[in-house]
């Protein structure tokens, strides 16, 4: 492994560089050391139908996947993961499997005889999650950890004695009470409870497996990732396990895709991540080009991007580990104010505001505020020490943006930008330096473009506002703008859903149900609508969320408000009329507008 980084989360937060890894094996499917970043997904259907399972998993194999990953809720399902390997195996496809455990050690034990891989969720494979508070002794929380000893230690040293490997893969919606109550709902909790588990496995020198940390909120799973990544670092040289990267339940659609780019791509950018998965609310295989675009230009990239930048140790304007917008002043531009603590505004060129000037009043939420070429703003190399100083020594603040036409990494120069400039300039973001790009290119690859570049500075606290060059329809950049801020958390503008995909574990059709809840209440602007399939991380989820819709039992939904259950095993036809009024009952519904249902539309 290479030496400890100036910065311990990322290699070189200004120069690309993937972290230096083990390889572990998973069936012929190498992941971390000097393989590509590996795509995976998870099939969608019951794990006891195994014709469908076997479908599935070559559909997903067909389009790319390299890793499969197949729920095993219970003994019988994973006794069933024989039959679906086998079926695989006789049609000549090798990818492997990776049975998903939430809850039952003995499944997983079942699992392990049959697949590559199994994931453990350290949050429920040996603890109950009950929202109790409860302060534990140094005494009683040793207890805990000898109990989590006996219980993990068996799969961990059948995997060793059979090859398999396995991912310690926590979420935050399902951390466990224990790990709650020393360390709350944190990516540190997230942090300490995988390594627990870790210890146990490296004590019975076992080393076949990577991390994970989701979380359905960028942010945290951002500052969780890079926090895992730093104290491997401080653990020693040897504690160099690959990464797995997701944004759980990011959603569908342009959001979805905007939401799993911020996380992921950000975190790739870093040099962190040996393998991913997009998880989106539709049929998996459409997770697959999404990934293979995110991972592409990582995969193609060479140890640096041959950028002139500065030392890597330039100390950076942001704290990776804790979210703090970066403190500017508050201008004015044309009457619009910026930095400080307003609103992130969105900028767009004269060229684009000429082809929209004809119907502003009908883009409801995703207006322009701000032409570029009559703002003011000073475009600059973040290189050029005398340009930097001129705008330091300036008596009033000003906005300030990268150049274009600079061969710079976008994400590097805003960083360098806001670590050379004086704090009380407002940044202007832009999601390339090349605004004469291909007019045609796929909107696929720009919008993960700019979502993970735009995305991963506002995550870090840079940034006062934004411009999307790179798509040139109008509306469209527009768009993708205001959804770039409302996945990052920026500027809530709309409903936010939470909403997980599918797996064998789901009590309902996830899609057709996500697009009822969306169809009503898509105009409760600042409202976030958590939609989950089934318990595994429902309840946790329910805490970054003001509404619940869960899956109880088959046909059967709960409803929650934040983490509280309030409405049980409601039929699932009458689910989103009651959702509905439960918004009511909490002072949250408002009719929709002519205007609100013209833009949902």
């Amino acid at each position: 492994m290479s030496e400890s980084p100036v910065h311990p989360y990322c290699p070189d937060p200004y120069r690309y560089h993937r972290r230096a890894t083990r390889e572990v094996r998973v069936g012929g499917v190498g992941v971390g050391g000097s393989n590509p970043i590996r795509v995976q997904s998870m099939i969608t259907c019951d794990t006891m139908d195994t014709a469908a399972s076997i479908q599935q998993t070559l559909d997903l194999a067909a389009v790319g996947c390299e890793i499969v990953r197949i729920t095993a809720p219970t003994v019988k399902d994973a006794a069933n993961l024989q039959h679906i390997v086998a079926g695989l195996r006789a049609q000549g496809c090798d990818v492997p499997i990776v049975a998903d455990i939430h809850f039952k050690p003995d499944a997983a034990m079942e699992a392990a005889k049959w697949v590559e891989k199994v994931r453990v969720n350290p949050g429920n494979y040996a603890d109950s999650k009950k929202f109790a508070i409860k302060e534990y002794t140094d005494g009683e929380y040793a207890a805990e950890l000898e109990r989590i000893r006996e219980r993990f230690s068996p799969l961990v040293k059948f995997s060793k004695e059979h090859g398999r490997a396995m991912r310690i893969g926590t979420n935050h919606g399902s951390l466990s009470d224990r790990i709650m109550n020393r360390y709350g709902d944190s990516p540190l909790g997230m942090v300490e409870s995988a390594l627990e588990f870790a210890r146990i496995a490296r004590e019975l020198d076992y080393h076949d497996f990577v991390f994970s940390m989701k979380s359905s909120n960028p942010k945290v799973m951002i500052e969780a990732y890079r926090l895992l990544v730093a104290r491997l670092y401080q653990e020693g040289a040897d504690w160099n396990y690959p990464i797995h990267l997701g944004v759980t339940e990011a959603g569908d659609g342009e959001d979805g895709r905007i939401k799993s780019a911020i996380g992921i791509g950000s975190l790739l950018n870093d040099g962190i991540g040996d393998t991913i998965r997009v998880s989106l609310t539709e049929d998996s295989v459409h997770e697959i080009p999404v990934a293979q675009a995110l991972v592409a230009p990582f995969n193609a990239r060479t140890a640096s991007d041959g950028a002139e930048f500065p030392d890597r140790d330039v100390a950076l304007s942001y704290d990776p580990f804790s979210y703090h917008r970066r403190e500017t002043t508050r201008v004015e531009i044309n009457g619009v104010a910026l930095g400080g603590e307003e609103t992130m505004r969105v900028f767009t060129s004269q060229e684009k505001w000429d082809a929209l000037a004809h119907k502003l009043d009908r883009l409801g939420d995703y207006k322009p505020e701000i032409v570029v070429e009559k703002s003011g703003v000073v475009a600059l190399d973040p290189r050029d020490a005398s340009a930097v100083a001129k705008v330091n020594g300036s008596s009033e603040p000003v906005v300030v943006t990268v150049a274009d036409g600079l061969d710079l990494p976008v994400i590097a120069a805003y960083r360098l930008l806001a670590a050379r400039l004086d704090e009380r300039h407002p940044i202007l973001l832009k999601d390339t330096l090349s605004p004469s790009a291909d007019p045609n290119a796929p909107f696929l690859g720009t919008l993960l473009t700019a979502a993970k570049r735009i995305g991963s500075l506002l995550c870090d606290g840079i940034g006062d506002a934004v411009l999307v060059q790179g798509e040139h329809a109008p509306g469209q950049s527009l768009r993708l703008a205001y959804n770039i801020l409302q996945a990052a958390g920026s500027r809530i503008f709309k409903t936010d859903y939470v909403a997980c995909p599918s797996c064998g574990r789901t009590l309902f059709n996830l899609q057709t149900t996500t697009a009822r809840i969306k169809a009503a209440t898509l105009h409760l602007k600042g409202v976030k609508i958590a939609i989950m399939g089934c318990i595994v991380n429902g309840p946790g989820e329910m805490a970054d969320a003001d509404f619940g819709y869960v899956g109880g039992a088959p046909g059967k939904v709960n409803l929650y408000v934040g983490k509280k259950p309030v409405k049980f095993n409601i039929p699932e036809g009458e689910a989103v009329e009651r959702l509905q009024d439960l918004i009511r009952e909490h002072g949250k519904w408002v009719d929709p507008t002519p205007v609100a249902e013209a833009a949902a539309v």
